[in-house]
């Protein structure tokens, strides 16, 4: 299969938008039969440039088009060996098939979607039911979440005693799941009144650090604070979820500008209509 690389002009982007249209690249390209190996981003230039297998120019640029609409200013064929001779070979790049898995993703700092869960109640329910039947509960509360993670291709990070925190390749992964763990508590609360669980869930996206299987950054403590100020059974996402998933079908209701604790500057905050 041949062999291109293109030319984006990018004035203003930033190296976590390239990184989330390059994330829907790979969400798009099979259909195609397009395989987007590496990008570089020339934050000085503002120019991006990604290299793929393609069977025709034609095929890379409606993939692009069709995950993002950022199209090429220019696509060319290239020579194998010579990328070789710059790259080394191609197969090892950091960006490539085998080493960027939704299901593995790199070690170092990479865009993600960050959520956090958090269980409304937790202590009142404890004193309320006693420790087994709120065992119960909790181990209800972790299957719902995680089999929704599992659905969206969500990882999860760790467990915070009463949530889950989780990380998502991009932005509408993590919204779509959202919504799946909030309908799947109200069915749940339909099916056992008297002993429901309801959930507050906090998004934002950015480049947190991985270390020792965690992550860590402000991006993960802007989500944890967002996921505090969500009401009940609420979705809470910051304005650069919202703006990665324009196009998405989503409902988004503006709730404002938020001061939000340890952020000098207050945030924007949307929520997320999932009742319908």
């Amino acid at each position: 299969m041949p062999l291109y690389m293109d030319r984006h002009e990018a004035k203003g982007a930033r190296p976590e938008d390239v990184a989330a249209a390059h994330v829907k690249d790979m969400a798009m390209q099979q259909k195609h039969d397009v395989n987007f190996i590496t990008y570089w981003f020339d934050s000085d230039a503002e120019r991006i440039f990604c290299l793929a297998d393609a069977p025709t120019k034609e095929a890379m640029e409606t993939v692009h088009r069709e995950a993002h609409g950022l199209i090429p200013n220019e696509i060319l064929e290239v020579n194998p060996g010579l990328v070789a001779d710059f790259l080394g070979k191609v197969e090892d790049t950091a960006a490539s098939e085998t080493n960027f898995k939704p299901e593995d993703p790199p070690e170092e700092s990479a865009f993600r979607t960050i959520l956090f869960t958090d269980m409304v109640g937790s202590t009142s329910m404890t004193q309320r039911l006693g420790d087994a039947a709120a065992m119960e509960l909790l181990r209800a509360h972790d299957k719902i979440i995680r089999t929704a993670l599992d659905e969206h291709r969500g990882s999860e990070v760790k467990h915070t005693g009463d949530g889950i925190m989780a990380s998502f390749l991009d932005a509408s992964s993590g919204v779509e799941c959202s919504i799946s763990i909030q309908r799947a508590f109200h069915t749940h609360a339909e099916a056992s009144p008297g002993r429901s669980v309801q959930v507050r869930i906090g998004l934002t996206a950015g480049e947190p650090v991985m270390e020792h299987n965690d992550l860590f950054g402000a991006a993960v403590q802007l989500a944890a604070r967002i996921c505090d100020c969500a009401d009940a059974s609420g979705i809470l996402v910051a304005n650069v979820i919202r703006e990665l998933c324009i196009g998405k079908g989503f409902l988004f209701a503006d709730t404002g500008e938020q001061a939000l604790r340890g952020f000098e500057d207050a945030v924007r905050l949307y929520e997320v209509r999932w009742q319908n």
